[in-house]
């Protein structure tokens, strides 16, 4: 048990140096190989830009500042699982980093496309239901992220809603599909 608490803090301790240090090594770096990060949107330039200048400029604050520390390929799958695919494999192609995706197919996608490069997903509804990881607390293989769980919220909102809102069943029935809907 000692030791596994030991190799625990090791590695703690190793990646959280590495973490620190990357964005130095990322700037001392020849000008013409940068880390690069492949983000992978669902949807389009239109409803994805805003999450994508947000994702960028936290970057930044974080001393990932794009083309000079840092690549950042986008890519829009526009809501085609085929798209996604594509997409997937040219990152692999690329040597991408890093895999961002947004949505449960565009990261089934990455998933099909590379078992190396890490992963990142943002807005998963239940990633274990679908494969994508074996645990929310170890998700083990290369995947990692931010689930969107909204099935156990489900039930939650009715009874909040119950105890809001004291109003006949017939319109808890009618409103019942309003209501489960994020």
């Amino acid at each position: 048990m000692a030791s596994h608490i030991g190799r625990r803090k090791f590695l703690a301790t190793l990646l959280g140096g590495a973490a620190a240090a990357w964005p130095l090594a990322a700037s001392a770096q020849q000008a013409g190989k940068l880390p690069a990060v492949g983000v992978l949107a669902s949807g389009s330039s239109l409803s994805h830009s805003r999450w994508i200048a947000i994702f960028v400029q936290r970057l930044s604050e974080l001393g990932w500042i794009e083309g000079r520390t840092v690549a950042i390929e986008v890519r829009w799958a526009e809501g085609r699982s085929e798209r996604a695919a594509e997409i997937a494999a040219e990152f692999v192609r690329l040597k991408v980093d890093v895999i961002v995706t947004t949505g449960t197919p565009t990261t089934l996608a990455a998933k099909q496309a590379t078992a190396v490069i890490p992963i990142v997903f943002l807005g998963v509804g239940d990633p274990i239901a679908v494969k994508l990881v074996a645990s929310l607390a170890r998700p083990g293989g290369n995947i990692t992220g931010l689930s969107n769980q909204n099935k156990d919220l489900a039930g939650k909102r009715v009874e909040l809603l119950r105890e809001v809102v004291p109003v006949s069943a017939d319109w808890r029935l009618c409103s019942m599909s309003a209501i489960l809907s994020p």
